[in-house]
C-alpha cells in the first residue's frame, strides 16, 4: 500500500544527502591559487618600468602607486617612445596623453598636453585633487603648472628631430602596424618580430608610441596606468585609445584590469579595455577575453585588419595574466615573486 507520509519522508531525506553531496563536490573542487602580487606591462620598455614598480609592491605598498611608479621610468628614457623624447605630430611638437584609475573606481587622464615629463603624476592629481576626469591641452597644462610640475624645453630629442626630418620629405602618415619590409634597410630588426613588430632603431629601441601597465597588490587591490605620445606624426590634436578610460584602460577591483596598445582609433570603436573586462566578469580568462575583443576589432576591419596592430593585455582577480594581439610582435613584461620575464603574446594573423 502507498503510504503518502513515508514517501514524503524519504524524498525529503534522498533531497538532503544530494544537496551535501552537491555542496561537498563544489567544496572539494580546488580553488585557484591567487597570484600576488603582480605587474604587468607593454612591450619591452616594460621591464624596466616593472622593476620600478615592484620596488612598491615588494614592500607592500599600493598598486596605484605601484603603476604610476612603473611608467614614469619609461616617460623619463629619452628616445622615440613614450615622453618628450618621443617623436612629435605632423607639426613637430611632442604632445603627451595619459591616464590613471585605481581599485575605488577613481579616474584622472590628461590629454594633449605639452612640455611636461611625466603627464600620468599630472593625471594623477586630476583624480585626487579635481572633480573631473580628464584635462586637456592648454588647461591641463595650467593646471600641471600650478600644481607644480616644471615646463621643460620645447626641443626635440636628437632621434626625434632625425625620424621627423626624415618624416618630412614625403609626409606621409602610417598607422602604428608599420611593414618592416618597407622600412629602410639596416634601420629595423626583421628577425622574430613578424612584419607588424614595432621598428627597431639604430639604438636598440622598439619605436612603440605607448606603455600600459596593470598591476595587483598584496592586499589583492588592482590599478592601471598608461602614458603615450601617441601616433608618431600624427594630425595636430588627435587623441588615441590611452588617455580614455575605457578604451586605453580600465579597471574593476572585482573582476580584473586591462590596457591596450596599438592603433587607438580601433581600441575606442569597441571600448577595448572595458570590453575585456566585462568578458572576464562572464568568466572568461584573460587571454580569451583578449582575444575576443581583438576578434571583434577584426569583425569591423574586415580586409583592412591586415593593415593595423592593436593587442590588450589584462590580469584578473586571482592574478591570471593574458594578452592577446592582431598581429605577430606584441610582447609584455610580467614580474611577480618567482617570476620575471618578457612574454610573447598569442597572435591571430602571420
Amino acid at each position: 500500500m502507498f503510504n503518502r507520509r513515508k514517501f514524503i519522508k524519504t524524498s525529503a531525506i534522498s533531497s538532503l544527502a544530494l544537496a551535501i553531496n552537491k555542496s561537498a563536490a563544489c567544496t572539494s573542487k580546488k580553488k585557484p591559487t591567487t597570484v600576488k602580487p603582480v605587474v604587468i606591462s607593454t612591450w619591452d620598455a616594460g621591464l624596466r618600468a616593472n622593476k620600478a614598480a615592484w620596488d612598491v609592491l615588494k614592500d607592500g605598498g599600493r598598486a596605484l602607486d605601484a603603476v604610476e611608479k612603473g611608467v614614469m621610468v619609461t616617460e623619463s628614457e629619452q628616445n622615440c617612445c613614450v615622453g618628450l623624447g618621443a617623436n612629435p605630430d605632423r607639426d613637430g611638437f611632442v604632445t603627451l596623453d595619459a591616464s590613471i584609475m585605481d581599485e575605488f573606481s577613481n579616474c584622472g587622464s590628461v590629454a594633449f598636453l605639452e612640455r611636461i615629463k611625466h603627464p600620468i603624476s599630472v593625471a594623477r592629481r586630476v583624480m585626487e585633487k579635481t572633480p573631473h576626469v580628464m584635462l586637456v591641452g592648454s588647461g591641463a597644462q595650467q593646471f600641471a603648472v600650478a600644481e607644480g610640475f616644471p615646463l621643460e624645453e620645447q626641443k626635440l630629442s636628437t632621434d626625434a628631430e632625425k625620424n621627423y626630418e626624415n618624416w618630412l620629405k614625403k609626409s606621409e602618415y602610417k598607422p602604428p602596424a608599420i611593414n618592416i619590409e618597407s622600412l629602410p634597410a639596416g634601420k629595423v630588426d626583421k628577425q622574430d618580430h613578424g612584419p607588424f613588430a614595432p621598428k627597431k632603431l639604430e639604438n636598440g629601441e622598439w619605436n612603440h608610441d605607448t606603455i600600459g601597465m596593470v598591476a595587483m597588490d598584496a592586499n589583492g587591490n588592482l590599478s592601471g596606468s598608461c602614458t603615450t605620445s601617441g601616433a608618431g606624426f600624427k594630425m595636430r590634436g588627435r587623441l588615441g585609445d590611452s588617455p580614455i578610460i575605457g578604451a586605453g584602460l580600465f579597471v574593476d577591483n572585482e573582476v580584473g584590469a586591462c590596457t591596450a596598445t596599438g592603433q587607438g582609433e580601433d581600441v575606442i570603436r569597441v571600448a577595448g579595455s572595458h570590453t575585456v573586462v566585462e568578458l572576464m566578469r562572464q568568466g572568461l580568462s584573460p587571454e580569451a577575453a583578449c582575444k575576443n575583443a581583438v576578434e571583434r576589432i577584426m569583425r569591423i576591419k574586415g580586409e583592412k585588419a591586415k593593415d593595423i596592430q592593436v593587442a590588450f593585455l589584462a590580469v584578473n582577480k586571482n592574478g591570471e595574466v593574458g594578452a592577446y594581439a592582431i598581429h605577430k610582435g606584441f610582447s609584455y613584461a610580467m614580474k611577480t615573486n618567482n617570476r620575471e620575464e618578457l612574454v610573447n603574446a598569442k597572435y591571430i594573423m602571420d
